[in-house]
């Protein structure tokens, strides 16, 4: 189970649904941007994107270290990643659609 302190953390960096994540990832634009580190191309982020998935569909009581490991991750690469947001207009970046694939859309309300 995830300590209270890691998962208020997780669930204010992750502003978006799973299904929002889920329809997301399936976009070009998500599969395009970020460091690609696995053997099949797929990016760090939009790996995280779909463990995010995963610990959204979890219950709580359930989450292992593993999932609590990649929580805390999420938190620290949303709150690096906003702090270098870019001037002007973001909606159509690199920078909004690589947050997007971690989870948090900067646009959303």
């Amino acid at each position: 189970m995830a300590d209270q302190d890691t998962y208020a953390e997780f669930q204010d960096a992750v502003n978006m649904t799973a299904s929002e994540i889920e329809k997301w990832l399936k976009t070009d634009e998500a599969k395009e941007v970020g460091q690609k580190s696995k053997p099949n191309g797929e990016s760090v982020g939009h790996d995280s994107g779909r463990k995010i998935v995963k610990i959204l569909g979890t219950k709580k009581a359930d989450l292992t270290d593993a999932d609590e490991k990649h929580m805390r991750k999420v938190v620290g690469y949303v709150h690096r990643h906003l702090a270098q947001r870019p001037k002007g207009d973001v909606e159509e970046t690199a920078w909004r659609y690589s947050l997007m694939n971690w989870g948090h859309d900067p646009l959303k309300k």
